[in-house]
């Protein structure tokens, strides 16, 4: 295989997302009957691109600066959304917690298994989002971190934080 062709499930990946690319990562790999982050990884790079889950403390400790956010944690039963701003860090045993006024998160760091930054247009509207996608070792999401949530564009300060991170965090 050369270096522009791809394997077939990824073609398949791809002709599904660009068939409708606002719809939900997780939507377009319950159809495919796909792990979501398999989904997430096999998009173009315009789209996605794999960050270095290794680091996964600097790059949650960064998101402080990124001010409120919009973070979703998601099971098979249950989808939490809550708008908020990091901070707070603490560990204890197995947990990284991040508790302030508006996000109380527990995150089993030791479950994190891939991390993506991704761009690409809201189910809702079709406005752009900026958001950085953890998964677990399963596939499924852990949480993900929207720093805009569709219904404007990303603001210049928001689009150059999401790409300093993506450039630092991103998986050599």
């Amino acid at each position: 295989m050369t270096t522009t062709e791809i394997d077939p499930k990824t073609a398949r990946i791809r002709d599904a997302f660009n068939q409708n690319p606002s719809k939900m990562t997780v939507q377009l790999a319950r159809e495919l009957g796909l792990p979501e982050a398999e989904v997430v990884r096999a998009l173009p790079a315009t789209v996605s691109i794999e960050l270095d889950v290794t680091k996964w403390e600097p790059l949650i400790r960064s998101f402080e600066q990124l001010g409120q956010v919009h973070v979703i944690a998601t099971n098979n039963a249950v989808t939490l959304e809550a708008f908020g701003q990091f901070g707070n860090f603490s560990a204890w045993g197995d947990y990284f917690n991040v508790q302030t006024k508006s996000l109380d998160m527990h995150i089993r760091t030791k479950e994190l298994a891939a991390v993506f930054a991704v761009e690409k247009p809201g189910h809702m509207d079709g406005v752009p989002t900026l958001s950085f996608q953890f998964f677990d070792s399963r596939g499924s999401s852990a949480f993900k971190v929207f720093l805009t949530f569709g219904t404007k564009p990303p603001t210049e300060e928001i689009r150059e934080h999401f790409n300093r991170l993506r450039g630092e965090f991103r998986l050599a």
